[in-house]
């Protein structure tokens, strides 16, 4: 498996080769943007990892110049800036993913590896089940502890989302990103309303009204499920 690791930060570029050389890839590294697009230049790579913050040209110059070069392998992009509208110049580029610095390396190798199953065909899971929550994304339907719950299109994979991250807090930025970014018109309070809108739909489905969706304080939202 071939991983070109487009980063001009020597730690962080020989962190990422170390890690991805135990894991049994095998690592191209460059540290700018020219050198990235010789070496994507016509050859199959299973993933690139892409900085955006490079000498010359910026990474999202480069991954629209991949992108028109018929480059077809997951790009993720890492950056320090974080805000919606940056992560949103990233994915509209041609980007499949992007995470914000600082990143632990196993969130990086997981979402290699979730690109690469899509890329190849192999579908995500199509029921989600966590504790006594379920939903079957063919046939949109939730159900909490065998009572259904009835959802709407936005909130099906509103609730698809928390629960492939149970347990793990999600800004209200990651969620954006997810489910709104590029969408246009929206802005970020769409999330905290569409949230409301889930929390009451599941409480109204528990004997004693809980919460399964909590906040972490400076952190976001995250799903928190009772054993079925």
């Amino acid at each position: 498996m071939n991983i070109l690791i487009v980063e001009d930060d020597p730690d962080i570029g020989s962190l990422l080769r170390r890690g991805f050389s135990s894991e049994a890839y095998q690592v191209e590294l460059v540290g700018d943007g020219e050198q990235a697009l010789r070496a994507a230049n016509g050859k199959a790579w299973e993933a690139i990892i892409l900085d955006v913050m490079l000498p010359g040209r910026s990474g999202i110059e480069v991954c629209k110049a991949m992108r028109a070069g018929g480059q077809t392998a997951p790009i993720i992009m890492l950056s320090a800036r974080s805000s919606v509208n940056e992560r949103t110049e990233g994915l509209m580029a041609g980007a499949d993913d992007y995470i914000v610095k600082p990143f632990a390396f196993e969130e990086l190798l997981a979402r290699v590896k979730v690109q690469a199953l899509r890329r190849n065909g192999e579908s995500e899971p199509r029921a989600l089940e966590v504790g006594a929550l379920s939903l079957d994304l063919d046939t949109r339907q939730a159900q909490l502890g065998g009572t259904r719950v009835r959802l709407t299109e936005r909130e099906v994979e509103l609730l698809a989302l928390l629960m492939r991250h149970t347990g793990e807090p999600l800004s209200r930025a990651d969620i954006f990103a997810a489910l709104w970014a590029g969408h246009g018109g929206a802005s970020l309070n769409v999330v905290d309303v569409y949230v409301g809108y889930l929390r009451h739909k599941l409480a109204e489905a528990l004997p004693d009204g809980g919460q399964l969706i909590v906040t972490v304080r400076g952190r976001g939202f995250m799903l928190e499920v009772p054993s079925a």
